[in-house]
């Protein structure tokens, strides 16, 4: 005679309810995954934009062009680079006889990407990367 089995021997569901506790463990990770490696992207292109605009301020005769080119280079490509406004970005051009240093900030906070970042441990919501381009000697 064959009997029903009970209630702790039934394996009908089981998968459901294992993936009910892991799925969200797996969503939270793939969206720091997410978050974090775009913050990282972000902050690979504010380098780039950094390095560039000490470049272009190379050009410049004293400190006032200086700034002003290495200003017009993130404004022209801040939102091609990086993606972001250029209002978003802070430029500062400081300089000496030896070297030409370009330190840049920008604002990720309101980037679409970064909405995510409520649901994990949040990246900087500013990204700060500095370049320095030496003008003579070795």
């Amino acid at each position: 005679m064959m009997t029903a089995p009970g209630f702790y021997q039934r394996r009908k569901g089981v998968a459901a309810i294992e993936f009910a506790i892991v799925a969200p463990l797996l969503i939270l990770l793939l969206a720091s995954m997410v978050v974090w490696g775009g913050w990282l992207w972000l902050a690979h292109g504010v380098q780039s934009l950094a390095s560039e605009s000490a470049r272009a301020a190379l050009g410049g005769l004293d400190k006032s062009e200086r700034e002003l080119l290495a200003r017009a280079f993130v404004d022209r490509e801040g939102e091609v680079v990086v993606g972001l406004p250029s209002e978003r970005a802070a430029v500062a051009v400081t300089s000496d006889p030896e070297a030409i240093r370009v330190d840049v900030q920008y604002d990720v906070s309101g980037h679409p990407l970064m909405m995510l970042a409520r649901l994990t441990p949040a990246p900087p919501s500013v990204i700060a990367r500095s370049a320095v381009v030496r003008t003579g000697g070795y």
